[in-house]
């Protein structure tokens, strides 16, 4: 059974940055940053394939959100500059256990099957 303990989140103005971090226990794996705000669907942020070479970023993001691990620490990262109140939601990390490339990115919220608890990011205007 894979664990997934995230932390990071907060409150911070238009134009701050926060870094959200993700544990997960017993391996490495493809993973990703999924977010959900107030009445909207759950939607893809970025993602990372289990060796770390290889990136995704939702275009809302791209420029602005930069993903990471350390596959020592079994630990994703999510670092966020230039957020904006569009930003607002609860972050989601996700996991993977089945991959045997270690280069494949994975985007939809069915392809993971392990989910951290959620830390919730407010950007104030």
């Amino acid at each position: 059974q894979v664990q997934l303990v995230e932390s990071g989140g907060g409150l911070v103005q238009a134009g701050g940055s926060l870094t959200l971090s993700c544990a997960a226990s017993g391996g490495t794996y493809a993973m990703g940053w999924f977010r959900q705000a107030p009445g909207k669907e759950r939607e893809i942020v970025a993602a990372i394939s289990r060796r770390g070479g290889t990136t995704y970023y939702a275009d809302s993001v791209k420029g602005r959100f930069t993903i990471s691990k350390d596959n020592a620490k079994n630990t994703m990262y999510l670092q966020m500059n230039s957020l904006t109140p569009e930003d607002t939601a609860v972050y989601y990390c996700a996991a993977r256990s089945q991959d045997y490339s270690g280069i494949r990115v994975y985007r939809e919220r069915h392809e993971y099957g392990y989910w951290g608890q959620g830390t919730q990011v407010t950007v104030s205007s």
